[in-house]
């Protein structure tokens, strides 16, 4: 369906293809997310040798960078929040919690959170629909919910380590061939089902200059989105908000590696990590653990992805 409209869009948002049905057929929900299999797992485990596990996440707080009007929350209500109960005086605190729970800090992008408008419809991954989606208590369809957990191969790209900076500048866009450099500069090379996760160093600015690192950021192009897809990856990371490059070369295309890795290819993306220790300690391949949060309905979720070595 809608096979006709997609010759009016142009071939950076749509490859000059229809995207759907997925390779795991047309009810899948899933994505990349298929080509973690058994033996990807156990390829994984067997890179943990010295048990050293690296925390990838950002920590939650006041005062972190957000993506436009987003917002967080989180109080203590009440201290304590209920007690003292029975002969031992059982006192407690619960949090209450506000803010788009999927999309802030380090966040994970489920495959409900980017599509395209194809005439009057708004396709994404797997051709499903956003009518299809809808619902007053999150998506119908794609929540965050059918992504599953991921152990699997994890790959970090350091891209200041190959250009020999301290971090790369808003707007730098990282081609496919400086992910080819890198790799191979780090002897590294990426497989089917893998993570891979690409350092900038915009992240150095977290916490500390929230107005530059909100300003713009470094990341991959469209080029670099389809050699990765080529690769078969399951995930791209970033140490920025947007894994890929903001400003992008091409006005007219708005986030459209985002477009390209989630609708098209159901390849999952994950935005505000931590690479600093991992790329301090040169660990360029890792087993990489993350279970999003079971949120059913939700565009994404929250999270502290590891690598483990």
């Amino acid at each position: 369906m809608y096979a006709s409209l997609l010759s009016s869009l142009r071939a950076e948002e749509s490859t000059g293809k229809q995207w759907w049905p997925s390779e795991w057929g047309p009810d899948d929900q899933r994505g990349a997310a298929n080509r973690i299999t058994p033996q990807k797992v156990l390829q994984a485990s067997k890179l943990i040798t010295g048990g050293k596990v690296y925390s990838l996440g950002r920590v939650y707080e006041r005062g972190m960078p957000l993506f436009g009007d987003r917002h967080y929350s989180l109080s203590i209500v009440g201290s304590p929040t209920g007690g003292p109960l029975g002969d031992n005086h059982l006192v407690w605190h619960d949090e209450m919690f506000s803010g788009e729970i999927g999309q802030i800090g380090t966040q994970f992008d489920g495959l409900g959170h980017v599509g395209a408008r194809i005439g009057d419809k708004d396709v994404f991954y797997n051709g499903i629909t956003r009518s299809e989606m809808k619902g007053s208590y999150g998506l119908e369809k794609l929540g965050v919910e059918n992504a599953g957990s991921f152990f699997t191969r994890g790959v970090l790209v350091d891209m200041p380590a190959y250009r020999g900076v301290e971090r790369l500048k808003e707007g730098d866009v990282i081609t496919a061939e400086d992910i080819k450099g890198a790799l191979e500069n780090q002897a590294v090379v990426i497989g089917e089902g893998d993570i891979v996760l690409i350092r900038t160093g915009h992240g150095k600015l977290w916490m500390k200059d929230n107005e530059k690192y909100n300003s713009g950021a470094p990341g991959i192009g469209i080029e670099a989105a389809r050699f990765l897809s080529a690769k078969k990856v399951a995930l791209v990371g970033s140490d920025t908000w947007c894994v890929e490059v903001v400003p992008g070369p091409d006005p007219r295309q708005v986030f459209n590696v985002h477009q390209y890795l989630l609708a098209h290819n159901g390849i999952y993306l994950l935005e505000n990590l931590d690479l600093e220790s991992l790329a301090k300690n040169k660990v360029h391949e890792f087993a990489f653990v993350f279970a999003p949060v079971l949120l059913k309905g939700a565009t994404g979720s929250p999270g502290n992805p590891i690598a483990v070595r």
